[in-house]
Formats: structure tokens, C-alpha cells, sequence
């Protein structure tokens, strides 16, 4: 299914800047929308209700009919006490974006629709993805293997080829897309969008600690570590911010281990604030950039990727 119209809107580089917790605040969103890409940030970043509102009439405020469309994240799962206040100021401030995660409810899709908004949400398999669809949702963000933060283990090909054999709606691919070039592959493989996370980590917009960025342009894939011990739920993190917290990575990948985050750093929040998610493609990052000049070099690096492949041969 095409793309809405209301997302193609000032649409110039066909990508999201996804919504990291902690990260993700009204000036990496603005600026994003500013260079032409969909900018997005959780409704929990802020820590009221009302504080979300007070964001959404900021970033509504600094956008023209120019720039790129805005979205955010609700988190759809039955320990967030605060997702009917924040789905209301949602629906109150007409988001044309809204990104669902862990529960797709066809009343919180119905409620979007309903102002004319589009949902996507996503997911790490082909179950998840059909209980979504079942849901209602206009597009599904397929997390790949290699993605920053909860991730599932599919390849991107075997996740994308399976979920387009019975979704028709627009398909978001995530998962160590870094580069331009990436984002062509990813729209070359069959998606609509590019989902990219951990590259807009390292922007000067970004809320993320100065040394989080630095430690994204140190490392690379062998520095990730894959595990469900911080939160639950499998995720993926840097690996030297596992040992900065003294975790050990080695117990942190074992199935039967689990480490008692409230124990060792006190509570999840603090863990999620000095143990730092990160995707397998922190190794095509080398610097720490203004949006509008990153969002500048992934727009010529996808327009040579397509001129590149236009004259191959074979």
C-alpha cells in the first residue's frame, strides 16, 4: 500500500528517525522534520502528561507545510498507567504519526483513525505482525537482527519476504540501517521506509550523554551485546557500557542467567540511563553530526547507491 498523503508531505529522504527512550526530544524531532524525514519521540520521554502535550505544541509550533510530518511512540501495554491520558492529548493535537509498541489494540488504532491518522507498529516476527494487521494498523515496523534496543534475530530478508507475503500496508524496515546506501538496500529489498535509530543517536540534537555518542563512534558490531537480562526483554546494548556498569557480558548472553538490574543499579530507569542501547551498525559511524548535515550526506549517499546500481550490468 502507498504511502498516506499525510506522511508524504515534505517528505525528501524516505526514512524515520525512530523514537529512542531518553534520546529522542522536540529538537532531534524538528530537526529531522526540518531535513525532510519523519521525526519521532516516545510520549514517555516526557515524564507527565502534560509535559507531552507542552512537546507536541512545541514541535506542532516550530513545523511549516513544508517539512517533513512528526510521530510518536505510545506504549500499548497494560503497565503504562499513563496511555489513555496520553492517547486523548494524541488524538486533541490530531499526531499524524503514532507508532505502537508491546500491544496492538484496535481501539487505540481506531482512535487515531478517526482524526484521520496513520499507525504503524512494530514488530519482530510474522506472528506479532499478524495479530497487528488483525489490529487495523497501517504499517508495520519490522525490527530485524542487528537493531538497536529490543530487537528480534530474523534476517531482514527472511522478516521482510515472509510479513509482505500476507500484509499489504506500508512496511518499515529497522535494523543497522546507518548509511544511505542501507536505506536504498532497505527500499530495494521491498520497504516502504527505513527505520534508522542508533545513527541519530550520535547528532548534536540527540539527549543522549556526550559519552554514549562518543562510545557509538568507538566501537563497532563486535561491541554489542544481544541479551533479555537488563530488561526482559532482548535487546541490544553496547557492551562497554555493560562493563563501565559492572555487568558481565558473558553472563548477560547466557539463556538461564538473569541479572538482578534493581539490585545492581538500583532500578530499571537508572539502567536504561547508564546502560546504553546500540545497534550492530555502530560501525559506519565515525562522527557526531547537526541533523540537517547527517540527514544532507545520507540523501547524496542513497542517490549515488541508486545511480551505482542503475549502471550495473550483471
Amino acid at each position: 500500500m502507498p504511502l498516506s498523503a499525510s506522511l508524504k508531505k515534505g517528505l525528501s529522504f524516505p526514512a524515520i528517525a525512530a523514537p529512542m527512550f531518553l534520546v529522542s526530544g522536540p529538537e532531534l524531532v524538528i530537526s529531522t522534520c526540518k531535513s525532510g524525514m519523519i521525526g519521532t519521540f516516545p510520549a514517555l520521554n516526557q515524564r507527565t502528561s502534560e509535559g507531552y502535550a507542552q512537546w507536541l505544541t512545541e514541535i506542532k509550533s516550530a513545523l511549516t507545510p513544508d517539512d517533513a510530518a512528526f510521530g510518536v511512540n505510545l506504549i500499548v501495554h497494560n503497565t503504562n498507567t499513563r496511555l489513555m491520558a496520553d492517547l486523548q492529548i494524541t488524538v486533541d493535537h490530531k499526531v499524524p504519526l503514532v507508532i505502537t509498541s508491546l500491544g496492538a489494540v484496535k481501539d487505540v488504532v481506531d482512535a487515531v483513525h478517526s482524526y484521520g491518522g496513520v499507525v504503524f507498529h512494530d514488530v519482530i516476527n510474522a506472528r506479532h505482525a499478524k495479530k497487528a494487521a488483525e489490529a487495523g494498523v497501517d504499517g508495520l515496523i519490522l525490527v530485524a537482527a542487528g537493531a538497536g534496543g529490543h530487537a528480534g534475530n530474523q534476517h531482514p530478508f527472511a522478516l521482510i519476504n515472509e510479513i509482505k507475503s500476507f500484509f499489504s500496508g506500508t512496511i518499515i524496515l529497522s535494523g543497522a540501517i546507518s548509511t544511505g546506501r542501507d536505506v536504498a538496500a532497505s527500499l530495494m529489498a521491498g520497504a516502504d521506509l527505513a527505520y534508522m535509530g542508533t545513527r541519530f543517536i550520535a547528532t548534536t540534537e540527540a539527549r543522549a550523554d556526550a559519552a554514549y555518542k562518543d562510545m557509538l563512534v568507538d566501537t563497532s558490531a563486535k561491541d554489542i551485546t544481544y541479551t533479555d537480562a537488563i530488561s526482559g526483554i532482548n535487546a541490544n546494548f553496547l557492551t562497554p557500557s555493560l562493563i563501565a556498569n559492572g555487568l558481565d557480558p558473558a553472563a548477560a548472553k547466557d539463556p538461564h542467567h538473569t541479572i538482578d538490574m534493581a539490585h545492581e543499579l538500583n532500578s530499571e530507569a537508572k539502567a536504561w540511563k547508564t546502560v546504553w542501547s546500540a545497534g550492530q551498525g555502530v560501525g559506519s559511524i565515525f562522527d557526531i553530526l547537526p541533523v540537517a548535515e547527517l540527514v544532507a550526506r545520507l540523501k547524496g549517499e542513497f542517490t549515488t547507491a541508486i545511480a551505482d546500481f542503475s549502471t550495473r550490468t550483471i
